[in-house]
């Protein structure tokens, strides 16, 4: 499989929450690889999360993404 990312990414198993609703609701997520640029996040299913959100990592970090591929259980998103 040839890498199509302009920055590579880290693998990485953090903890997260996917926030949307101006913070009112949030899923619960596992960020598995990050860039400065992107993250793939993996969640128990992508039912009811929206194209656009917000990452908080458990770290403390927080980032703004745009769904940018997904399969079941999985997001590959970038930051915006």
């Amino acid at each position: 499989m040839n890498e199509q990312r302009d920055v590579p990414r880290r693998r990485v198993l953090k903890g997260g929450k996917i926030v949307i609703n101006d913070g009112f609701s949030a899923f619960d997520c596992i960020v598995r690889n990050v860039s400065d640029s992107g993250a793939r996040v993996k969640v128990p299913s992508i039912v009811g999360i929206p194209d656009q959100f917000r990452l908080s990592m458990n770290d403390g970090r927080e980032f703004a993404c745009t769904v940018v591929w997904k399969t079941e259980n999985e997001l590959g998103v970038t930051f915006s």
